[in-house]
Order: C-alpha cells, then sequence, then structure tokens
C-alpha cells in the first residue's frame, strides 16, 4: 500500500470515528436534556427509549470500581487509536479496521461521558430533565460522571410457568438490558469481528503466544 493511499484510509477511519461519535453524543444529548430519569416514551411494544444512567460497563453492568473503569477506557482507546494506526500502515483488511473503528468509537463514547457530563450537567431526577451549567458545576468530578443509556428493546413479555424452580409464577422480559448507541457498536463490532475476522484474530493471538516461547528458547 502507498503512502498517499495509507493516508486517505487513515483519514477515512478517523472520520468514520468521528461520525459514530457524533450520532451517540447526540442521541446521548437529546435524551439528558429531554426526558427525566426513567421516563419512557413507546415506540412500539417492543421497542422504548427509556432513559436510564449507570455507573458500570455496558448494559449496565457493575463489577469495576468507577475510577478504575474510566482510567481503564481511557487506556484502552489509547491502544486501540495506537493498533488501528499501526493496521493501517501495515495494510490490513478493511473490514478488520473499521470493525477495530467501531470498538473504538463505542469505547470513546461512553468514555466521554464519564469525563464530562459529570463536570457539565446537573443531576438527573424523576420529576425534570438535567441541564447543562458551568463547567466544574455538574453533578460529578472528572471521570466520575454516569453513562447515559436509553434503547430498550423487550422483544418477549411473558410469565414463567407455576411449576418453573425459583421464578415460577414470575414476569419474564426476553433482553432486557437498556443500552445506547456506543454500546450497540461495540457488540455489533466484537459479533462481526467473531465471524468475519477469525484469521486476524488467530493471528493477534499467535503473536501473543510467540514471546514466551521465545523466551523459552533462549533459556
Amino acid at each position: 500500500m502507498t503512502k498517499r493511499n495509507t493516508k486517505k484510509i487513515g483519514a477515512c477511519i478517523t472520520l468514520f470515528i468521528v461520525l459514530l461519535l457524533f450520532i451517540d453524543q447526540c442521541i446521548k444529548l437529546w435524551v439528558k436534556q429531554n426526558m427525566c430519569l426513567h421516563e419512557s416514551i413507546h415506540i412500539t411494544d417492543w421497542f422504548y427509549i427509556s432513559f436510564i444512567e449507570n455507573n458500570g460497563m455496558a448494559y449496565g453492568m457493575t463489577f469495576i470500581p468507577k475510577y478504575a473503569l474510566s482510567i481503564f477506557r481511557l487506556v484502552a482507546c489509547g491502544a486501540l487509536v495506537w493498533y488501528i494506526r499501526q493496521q493501517v500502515i501495515r495494510g490490513a483488511r478493511l473490514v478488520w479496521i473499521i470493525l477495530l473503528a467501531m470498538v473504538l468509537a463505542g469505547a470513546a463514547g461512553n468514555l466521554i461521558d464519564c469525563m464530562f457530563y459529570g463536570l457539565i450537567f446537573t443531576d438527573s431526577s424523576s420529576y425534570m430533565p438535567a441541564f447543562m451549567t458551568s463547567f466544574g458545576d455538574g453533578y460529578a468530578p472528572f471521570l466520575q460522571g454516569r453513562v447515559v443509556d436509553m434503547f430498550y428493546f423487550p422483544l418477549i413479555v411473558a410469565t414463567y410457568p407455576e411449576w418453573f424452580p425459583l421464578w415460577g409464577g414470575e414476569p419474564y422480559i426476553f433482553f432486557s438490558p437498556v443500552f445506547n448507541f456506543a454500546d450497540a457498536c461495540i457488540s455489533c463490532s466484537v459479533v462481526a469481528l467473531l465471524l468475519f475476522c477469525r484469521k486476524e484474530l488467530s493471528e493477534f493471538s499467535d503473536k501473543k503466544e510467540e514471546k514466551p516461547r521465545i523466551e523459552e528458547t533462549k533459556e
């Protein structure tokens, strides 16, 4: 690949990431400033816009402390930027680079929430939407902002049969997590990587195994 083509692909990938970030942040900013916390807009019986916030990972998971998670996201984004740049220079397959760019955009989109939303927004409540305030006068310090989620797809709503252990008679919802555009970028790209980029993934894992083998040989 020529240097000129490398620059073109790099520029296109950069614009693609910026576009995904723009879409993600536009949705979040609209929801944050126009909906009360836990408010829900019925689109169809299987699709709602439901505003929630979370301190954790994708789909509301919480098993890592907030500061640690934010720092991890920051380091991961930096590493992905470097790795994607190396792949562009190397002339890797475009689908591989695009899917990695989607992972980066998703991680960066949620990182922006953590970094800045707590600094620039008042706290969301169940009776009033949040609004922008002076920088630094928001509801949380740097890296402590909450991630805005809004997409809810209760595809199947049913009830467990009475004989079912533990949950008999309890309501059952298939796919209950509430997520955002950034989460969707990460999830879709990871699935696509597993389906269409197995060669690149295997090469990546092989490289990780090569270093210990070389050290063993030296000993």
